[in-house]
C-alpha cells in the first residue's frame, strides 16, 4: 500500500469510526480494505458476503468520508474480496500493493475483550508478544486446550493486531478445513499458483485446530512443507488444537517435532473471577439492561465449563426473559439453566434443548423436514440449514462433535467443526442468518 492510500485510509477509518456505531464500524467497515486511487476514484476491497450491504446502507457515507480525506470529491468503488482482477485501467500502485490475504477475522475477537486468568495467563502474554514483534518471539507458537476456551479469540487478536500496527505485513488466518479444502482444489486442477499465494506469500499465518490434519495423507505433506517454507523465510506462525503436540499422536511425527519447536502454552478453564468477568463484558457488548452481578453470579457458579458454553448460557437466559418477560433473578437463573449446575465432582448432565428439538425448529425455520438435515441434500438452503442446526447444537447443548456429527446422517466431526464456523461467519457478516440463528435460540431456550 503506498503511502499516500495508507494516509487516505486512515482519516477515513477514523471519520467512519467517528460517525457510525461501534457495532456497525467494527462489523461493516472496518474490513474494508484501500486496493487502489486514481484521480478521483478510490477502489476498497470488501467481503464478498457484505459487499451489497455495503453499496446499499453505507455507500453515501464511505463516500463522504473519501471526500473528506482527500479534500475533493471521490468516486468510491466496492470490489469484492479477492476479486479475480480489478478494473481494467492503471491505478496507482494497484500492482504492487499485494493486500494482505484476507481469513475473516471476527471484529469480538481482539485483545482489549479477551479475559484473562490463571488457565491462560501464558497463552495471552505469548500471542501479545507475538503480535508486537511477529517472529521475533515465539516461532512457532502453539496453543492448546479443550474447545471454547479462547484459543480461537487468540489467534483472531493477533491478526487484529498485526493488520492495525503493521500495515505492511501480509496475514492470513486459516482453518485446517479450509485449507484442505483448497489444496484438494489445487491438486484437482493441477494448479497450485492460488494455494501458494495464499498460505506461502505471507507474513503470519494463523492456523486454528491442526488436530484435524490427522488421517490425510496429502494434507499433511501440504502443511508440512508450507510450516518449513514459511519458517526458513522467517514468517510467522501460530497454530492451535485441542491437545498439545505430543498427543497429536495421528499425525507425523515430523509435524510433531515442528509444532514442538517453539512454544507451546496451554488455554485451561477460566476460574470462577475470570468466568465473572466474561459474562460482564458480555453483557456490555450487547447492551443487555436488568441483569446485575447477582444473576450473573449465578450462572457463573452454574457453568463452570468453557467460555463458549457460559456465553451460550447467557444467550438463553436473555431469551427466555424476552420471550416470557420475566425479569432476570437468581431463582430464574437455575430455573432456566437448571441441569447445567456443577456437584462437588464436577458437572452434572445438562438439562437442554434435545437434537430432535433443534432439527425439527431448524428444519420448519427452512420450509424443510427434519429427515431433509441428515440427508446427503447438498443444495444450498439445505446445506446451511444442517449447518445452523449444528450449530445451535453446539451451542444449546453439550454433545460432543462427533457425537453432533452421527446425529446429522453419520457425518464427520470435522465436518460439524466446519459448519459451526461457517454459521459463526454468516452471523457476523449477514443480518439476515443473524435473525434466523436468535430466532431460533430464542425459541428453543423455553423448550429446554
Amino acid at each position: 500500500m503506498s503511502e499516500e492510500l495508507d494516509l487516505v485510509w486512515q482519516r477515513m477509518r477514523d471519520e467512519l469510526r467517528a460517525s457510525s456505531s461501534e457495532a456497525a464500524f467494527e462489523t461493516w467497515l472496518a474490513p474494508l480494505v484501500p486496493v487502489a486511487r486514481r484521480d478521483s476514484r478510490l477502489i476498497l476491497s470488501a467481503p464478498s458476503q457484505a459487499r451489497r450491504w455495503l453499496e446499499e446502507r453505507y455507500l453515501g457515507l464511505i463516500s463522504s468520508a473519501a471526500a473528506h480525506a482527500v479534500g475533493a470529491p471521490v468516486t468510491v468503488e466496492l470490489v469484492d474480496e479477492g476479486a479475480e482482477s480489478m478494473p481494467d485501467t492503471e491505478l496507482d500502485g494497484a500492482e504492487a500493493d499485494a493486500r494482505a490475504p484476507a481469513g475473516r477475522l471476527n471484529p469480538r475477537y481482539t485483545f482489549d475483550g479477551f479475559v484473562i486468568s490463571a488457565g491462560n495467563r501464558l497463552a495471552h502474554a505469548s500471542a501479545l508478544a507475538v503480535a508486537e514483534q511477529p517472529a521475533q518471539a515465539y516461532n512457532p507458537l502453539f496453543l492448546h486446550g479443550p474447545p471454547g476456551l479462547g484459543k480461537t479469540h487468540l489467534l483472531h487478536a493477533i491478526g487484529h493486531y498485526v493488520r492495525a500496527y503493521a500495515l505492511e505485513l501480509r496475514v492470513a488466518y486459516t482453518t485446517v478445513e479450509t485449507f484442505t479444502g483448497e489444496f484438494v482444489a489445487a491438486a484437482r486442477h493441477g494448479d497450485f499458483t492460488r494455494f501458494h499465494a495464499r498460505f506461502r506469500d505471507v507474513d503470519v499465518l494463523l492456523v486454528d485446530d491442526v488436530q484435524f490434519l490427522a488421517h490425510r495423507a496429502g494434507t499433511m505433506e501440504a502443511f508440512f512443507h508450507t510450516f518449513n517454507a514459511l519458517y526458513e523465510a522467517g514468517a510467522q506462525l501460530v497454530l492451535t488444537s485441542d491437545r498439545p503436540p505430543g498427543e497429536l499422536g495421528e499425525l507425523e511425527e515430523r509435524l510433531q517435532e515442528r509444532f514442538k519447536c517453539g512454544l507451546v502454552a496451554p488455554v485451561e478453564h477460566p476460574d470462577l473471577t475470570a468466568r465473572m468477568t466474561i459474562l460482564r463484558k458480555r453483557v456490555c457488548l450487547d447492551a443487555v439492561d436488568g441483569i446485575g452481578d447477582e444473576v450473573l453470579g449465578e450462572v457463573a457458579q452454574m457453568v463452570p465449563h468453557s467460555v463458549r458454553s457460559l456465553e451460550g448460557a447467557l444467550i438463553r437466559l436473555v431469551a427466555y426473559t424476552s420471550l416470557i418477560g420475566d425479569k432476570p433473578t437468581p431463582e430464574l437463573v437455575r430455573k432456566v439453566l437448571g441441569g447445567l449446575a456443577s456437584t462437588a465432582n464436577g458437572p452434572s448432565p445438562r438439562h437442554s434443548v434435545r437434537i430432535d428439538d433443534i432439527k425439527h425448529a431448524t428444519a420448519e425455520a427452512f420450509d424443510l423436514t427434519s429427515e431433509a438435515l441428515d440427508a446427503s441434500d447438498r443444495r444450498a438452503r439445505v446445506a446451511f440449514a444442517r449447518q445452523v442446526a449444528m450449530y445451535l447444537t453446539r451451542e444449546l447443548t453439550e454433545e460432543t462433535l462427533p457425537a453432533i456429527g452421527a446425529a446429522f446422517g453419520g457425518r464427520r466431526h470435522p465436518t460439524v467443526a466446519h459448519a459451526c464456523r461457517r454459521v459463526e461467519q454468516a452471523v457476523i457478516e449477514r443480518p439476515e442468518a443473524r435473525t434466523v440463528v436468535d430466532n431460533l435460540k430464542a425459541r428453543l431456550a423455553g423448550s429446554g
